[in-house]
């Protein structure tokens, strides 16, 4: 069942005693850094949802907007730019104007992780946001996953199994409600530079959600 929760972002949370030591640590190296949890970015009830894992060292961490700052970024801004779902093609920080039509961006685990990568347990821990989260999603929305983590978090979230819906990406996922969820390759510099995910791969991905509001 999913974990109920009536919050979908807590700014003074600080469950995960790991992630808080680390945003310690990270503020006394970076003070002008956002440093806390990172909140989900776009409208309450918007229609398509893209879930990411964590904020980035030098991106949502220190502008304090999901996936702003970070190379990850210039990929999905200006993807949902061309899809009309950006007034902008380009995140340059908190005050740049920039807004998200019918679009929420949020994270599987709203704390930057050492590394890049939260354990297990931290995603656990930071499913009920989540799941607060994706309940705001309207009969006929879409989510799209960026990874196999944020691919797990959200059917978590949702009170679905894993085994159930295999992580591919460019799969769709009928849900309850005649939403679905599509998974892509995260747009990370990893995968974009070894050529694991191209622009026109992430593209695809937006077309097919572009195609399940329209229709």
């Amino acid at each position: 069942m999913p974990v109920t929760c009536s919050l979908t972002y807590d700014e003074a949370c600080r469950r995960c005693e790991r992630l808080g030591r680390f945003l310690a640590e990270v503020r006394t190296a970076h003070p002008t850094y956002w440093c806390k949890p990172v909140p989900p970015f776009g409208e309450s009830g918007a229609r398509l949802v893209i879930v990411g894992l964590a904020p980035g060292m030098h991106g949502a961490n220190a502008s304090g907007r999901a996936f702003t700052g970070d190379h990850a970024g210039i990929l999905l801004y200006e993807t949902l730019h061309r899809y009309g779902f950006a007034t902008r093609a380009v995140a340059q920080g908190r005050g740049d104007g920039l807004r998200l039509v019918d679009c929420r961006i949020t994270n599987a685990v709203k704390c930057l992780p050492p590394a890049n990568k939260p354990t297990p347990a931290e995603v656990r821990e930071c499913n009920t946001y989540l799941a607060a989260d994706l309940r705001t999603v309207p009969a006929g929305g879409v989510m799209v996953a960026l990874g196999r983590i944020a691919h797990d978090a959200a059917l978590r979230a949702l009170g679905l199994r894993a085994a159930d819906f295999p992580f591919a990406h460019g799969a769709e996922h009928r849900l309850e409600g005649a939403r679905v969820m599509i998974d892509s390759y995260h747009c990370s510099r990893y995968n974009t530079n070894t050529g694991r995910l191209t622009a026109p791969m992430f593209r695809q991905v937006f077309e097919q959600a572009r195609r399940h509001l329209s229709s």
